[in-house]
């Protein structure tokens, strides 16, 4: 699955689960915590009922056996309203207790929730550095971090407000039912009659809304992607004068999120009166016959307490499990999208995890590789690299160039042939340490936003200073540091913005090279250079020659030149392959490009000659 599929929500209880390693305790005494604190908040109305009918009223039969026997243990009415201070601190005593549980419940359920969140958030930012690298390439950043956010907090909330709510319906149900038929069964009737129109109500609520909660959701991802893309791009959109667009974009975004959002909230609405009227008109009924059976028939005023508290209490969380389905239906979203994460695998090792020491020989033999099936991108690829050569490709757009060195790092699979550095199979080579030997500079190399030292220093952090400045020496880009205010402490903007493309570049090669790796990749690395700085970092890496296997993508004659080995790649086959002489001499696009380089370099020269002579 990539990111840009369809999410079909689905509560994923295992995920839950997993995720709350180490705080299930906390977890299972909140549950308790809350059990408690209902049970102690149920005998506060008792108590209270007690005392107008018994104590003022003078009512022995409300009264159960069990506590009829241990007022008379105590010395019966008259003891009572003679210490009448008891019911009240009684009731003291119990409101106190139930605030300690209550408090009990929300401490431990907000460690298992924020616990829940950090191991979340842990297990999602590892899953996503070892998924394979065209997992990456098919979602969207913004995407990926409105998982990793919004969703993330969207189960947190849940799990600290709405989990344990579940418990509180069934047991103010089993509590309360049975202590109001216990009481009187017409009176019970009354105050539950329109409970299960609530409760059908609630189910459907739940199973309606949830696509609301999904459609909401994707448009908010969507909304994300387009800011990150646009600020992240905000140099080309400049470039170009498309603020115009891109704002439209982003209000086009923007609408549809508050349009879905919105019809989201109607239904929230629509819910929270119905139910509020709902609620209101049992608690009505519940007092209007409580009233009418306490003129005609055999009931009491504190019964009429007691029924009103009882099923206000039993009333509204019936009501709040609405407000709790439609949040697990959210959760279940958020989940789910959370999921199409962890249920990509991880980029496996396909043999032996074999970690040999690498000096540098390669051979690629009859290689293939497509990233569709049936369409091959590179089509029987051979060549042999030895350690210290450097070998440079050649092609036009398309021709397979970047594919063929990411092959070498095995950030895709070979579909056909194999690889082989010093002899083992790339594939038997533990991924880490293979990718560890191998250093490489992308046409854009992505900067972090960290001092310049900090960014050399990635590949190798324990790298002494003197170290870092030398890779800069050979990667020229040290004097320009220095000329910096403040060196190679100055902070690099957002993806490097803060430096020119040929800064950016030579700061990647100081980088790469400071790896130290045996076996080095230019991927048209040197594209944004000058020709002079050019040739400095070729005579600097030709000083190292003999240290390193060093591969060369360039479109430039010069730079290529002097390779050990050429390879001209055309529609993802080698058409050429020799030294520069050789292919010069050959017909062919080698010697095509030479010719057409040298034909601008001499209409530079004459150019500049004659506005000289002007």
């Amino acid at each position: 699955m990539t990111g840009n599929e369809k999410v079909k929500p689905k509560f994923s209880l295992k995920t839950l689960v997993r995720m709350m390693k180490g705080y299930k305790r906390h977890l299972l005494f909140s549950a308790l915590a809350l059990v408690i604190a209902a049970l102690v908040w149920f005998a506060i109305p008792y108590v209270s009922s007690i005392a107008v009918d018994y104590i003022i009223g003078g009512n022995e039969d409300v009264l159960p056996s069990i506590v009829k026997g241990l007022v008379e243990s105590i010395g019966g009415r008259e003891y009572l309203v003679s210490h009448f201070y008891i019911l009240p601190l009684l009731l003291i005593v119990l409101t106190l207790a139930n605030g300690l549980f209550v408090f009990l419940r929300g401490r431990n359920i907000s460690i298992a929730a924020e616990g829940m969140a950090k191991n979340m958030r842990d297990s999602l930012y590892e899953h996503l550095q070892l998924v394979p690298y065209d997992y990456h390439k098919h979602i969207s950043t913004g995407d990926i971090i409105q998982r990793c956010t919004s969703d993330v907090d969207t189960v947190r909330r849940f799990i600290s407000n709405q989990l344990l709510e579940v418990i509180r319906p069934i047991t103010m149900v089993v509590i309360t039912s049975y202590i109001m038929f216990s009481y009187n069964v017409k009176m019970a009737l009354v105050s539950v009659a329109l409970l299960p129109i609530l409760s059908i109500s609630s189910y459907f609520y739940f199973k309606y809304v949830r696509k609301y909660f999904s459609y909401s959701d994707e448009a908010e991802g969507k909304l994300s992607a387009v800011l990150q893309e646009n600020l992240t791009g905000m140099r080309v959109v400049r470039a170009f004068a498309q603020q115009k667009n891109e704002l439209k974009k982003f209000t086009d975004s923007n609408k549809d999120y508050m349009n879905k959002t919105y019809k989201l909230i109607n239904m929230l609405a629509i819910y929270w009166g119905l139910s509020d009227m709902l609620g209101y008109l049992q608690i009505l009924l519940s007092l209007v016959f409580g009233v009418y059976f306490a003129v005609t028939a055999d009931f009491t005023v504190g019964g009429i307490m007691l029924f009103t508290a009882y099923t206000a209490a039993l009333t509204w969380p019936v009501r709040q499990l609405g407000r709790v389905l439609a949040d697990m239906g959210k959760a279940s979203v958020s989940i789910s999208r959370l999921d199409d994460i962890f249920n990509h695998p991880k980029e496996a090792e396909p043999g032996k995890a074999l970690k040999p020491e690498i000096i540098g020989d390669i051979e690629f033999k009859n290689v293939c590789f497509a990233y569709e099936e049936n369409d091959n991108v590179l089509d029987n690829i051979s060549f042999t690299a030895k350690q210290g050569q450097t070998i440079a490709i050649l092609g036009s757009t398309g021709s397979g160039k970047t594919s063929l060195v990411q092959l070498l790092q095995r950030l895709y699979p070979v579909t056909g042939g194999s690889i082989t550095i010093d002899g083992v199979n790339i594939n038997d080579i533990e991924m880490h340490h293979l990718r560890k030997n191998i250093g490489i500079v992308l046409q854009e190399p992505f900067l972090f936003s960290r001092t310049i030292m900090e960014n050399i220093r990635i590949t190798n952090p324990d790298a002494t200073e003197e170290s870092v400045y030398a890779a800069a020496k050979v990667a020229s880009v040290h004097d320009v540091i220095c000329s910096f205010e403040n060196g190679y402490e100055t902070l690099v903007g957002e993806r490097g913005v803060t430096l020119s493309g040929g800064q950016k570049q030579r700061v990647a090669i100081a980088r790469m090279l400071l790896q130290n790796a045996p076996i080095l990749i230019l991927d048209d690395s040197l594209s944004a250079v000058d020709t002079e700085t050019d040739m400095a970092i070729r005579d600097a890496l030709n000083k190292r020659k003999g240290s390193a296997t060093t591969f060369i993508i360039s479109h430039r004659i010069t730079t290529l030149c002097y390779a050990d080995k050429i390879l001209v790649l055309e529609n993802g086959k080698i058409v050429q392959q020799g030294i520069h002489e050789q292919l010069i001499a050959q017909e062919g696009l080698y010697k095509r490009i030479a010719q057409i380089q040298d034909m601008l370099e001499v209409e530079l020269m004459d150019g500049s000659e004659n506005n000289e002579q002007i």
